[in-house]
């Protein structure tokens, strides 16, 4: 139950108060999972509410996080080991958020490689609070279809209606949602959405699934396409019409309906290839290709990513921490630039890496100066630095330039998950 270092959530105390540091002290992990395992045995076990707390957007809203009791998260964790290799056979390959084996790097070149190949009309799309509003009863009845033990099905329900301790010390009711921040969320959420990804897999199997079927259509004005998802974000690729793209969109209402949920007219768009949308950090835009007349899909770092990870920079080098240890402060910025840049490593980046780097240089130099005011420049160049390159105690600053922009692998249908070690071999079809 040991929690990582540099993972602070899963150490936050849910509405009891109660770490998981504080039951090794107290009781100990054996006595506290055994009593946990005979409230299980006799159908005891309650969930007890979440503890909210809200965490701001980027556009200045504030989205709601539910911390759950320790108990709680032993008890999901359990139950998500049960359900999840039983949905993960159902679940469309087109689903990409929080399942095994499969990450945003896998939906960004699946949308590279459709954008490439005349899908060039492009439904951004995102749904409205969506852990906020998933209707329950639509989501147990998708539960109901494949657990045949009521006792699990009942536990599920338990965590649905668990309620909330808000802010402000008022317990609310749950009548809608899953609140984000449990660890079952995530997977109950793609039970709930997995509707979607199953009518488009429908629909292409009955109107698309040939090169004669989709060339007949396309002969008509009929258009096709394909559906990318990730959590709660998704897109749709459209061979055809901006008029095709358009009318996709009344027809995810008719499907995201059922389950209580409806589209963000604020982050939802019908937009070209050749214009660019931002998805799952990355730009992604159809362009010439510098000394030719081919026109390919190419992926960048979004300007939000850019803002964002300067932000975090200028955050830790502001005025405020000049009493931090040079060598503490060296170790975060390593920290921010490491993740950031090797996320951003399959796509068009070392351009936006270099100008990174002298952004970090600037900031970080300009820092050592605040805390140093009398001590003159040469002198800490000398002391920092190694021909003009950071370096303190033997250690040098990371540099996002110096990772390898590679290509990431297309995997289509082909991504294997734990359960199944042998899938039919073939990629999705344009």
């Amino acid at each position: 139950m040991a929690s990582g270092p540099g993972n602070r959530g899963t150490r936050s105390a849910g509405v009891d108060n109660e770490s998981a540091r504080a039951i090794e002290t107290r009781q100990g992990y054996e006595t506290f999972l055994q009593e946990l395992r005979d409230q299980l045995k006799q159908c005891i076990f309650r969930p007890q509410p979440v503890r909210e707390r809200r965490i701001p957007k980027g556009d200045g809203r504030t989205r709601r996080l539910g911390i759950p009791t320790v108990a709680d998260r032993v008890v999901q964790a359990a139950v998500k080991l049960v359900l999840e290799p039983i949905f993960e056979a159902d679940f469309q390959p087109c689903s990409y958020g929080f399942r095994p084996k499969r990450r945003a790097q896998d939906a960004i070149v699946d949308i590279h490689f459709f954008t490439s190949r005349s899908y060039e009309w492009i439904v951004e799309a995102d749904i409205e609070a969506c852990f906020d509003r998933i209707d329950h009863t639509a989501l147990m009845d998708r539960v109901a279809r494949r657990i045949g033990d009521r006792r699990v099905w009942v536990l599920v329900k338990s965590f649905l209606k668990a309620g909330i301790l808000t802010e402000l010390g008022s317990r609310e009711a749950t009548h809608t949602g899953t609140p984000q921040g449990g660890i079952l969320s995530p997977l109950l959420a793609n039970i709930a959405l997995s509707a979607l990804d199953e009518h488009f897999a429908h629909t292409w199997q009955t109107m698309m699934s040939t090169a004669m079927r989709r060339r007949t259509r396309r002969r008509k004005g009929l258009g096709t396409w394909r559906l990318v998802r990730y959590a709660d974000d998704f897109v749709i690729m459209v061979a055809g019409t901006r008029n095709n793209a358009t009318a996709l969109l009344s027809e995810v209402a008719e499907v995201l309906a059922p389950l209580g949920l409806n589209l963000s007219a604020q982050k939802t768009a019908v937009v070209h290839a050749d214009e660019g949308f931002d998805f799952l950090g990355f730009h992604i835009r159809r362009r010439t290709k510098r000394g030719t007349r081919k026109r390919y899909t190419y992926t960048y770092p979004s300007r939000k990513s850019i803002r964002s990870v300067q932000a975090k920079i200028r955050g830790l080098t502001c005025g405020s921490t000049t009493a931090m240890p040079p060598w503490l402060m060296l170790s975060r910025i390593r920290a921010v630039l490491r993740g950031w840049s090797h996320y951003f490593r399959h796509g068009v980046s070392k351009a936006c890496f270099s100008r990174l780097d002298t952004f970090v240089w600037r900031r970080f130099t300009r820092w050592l100066r605040k805390r140093h005011p009398k001590v003159p420049w040469r002198d800490l160049k000398r002391k920092y630095m190694k021909r003009w390159r950071i370096v303190i105690n033997g250690r040098e600053m990371f540099y996002a330039a110096s990772v390898p922009v590679t290509r990431y692998r297309y995997r289509g249908t082909r991504i294997p998950n734990p359960w199944t070690p042998v899938i039919a071999q073939g990629s999705s079809s344009a």
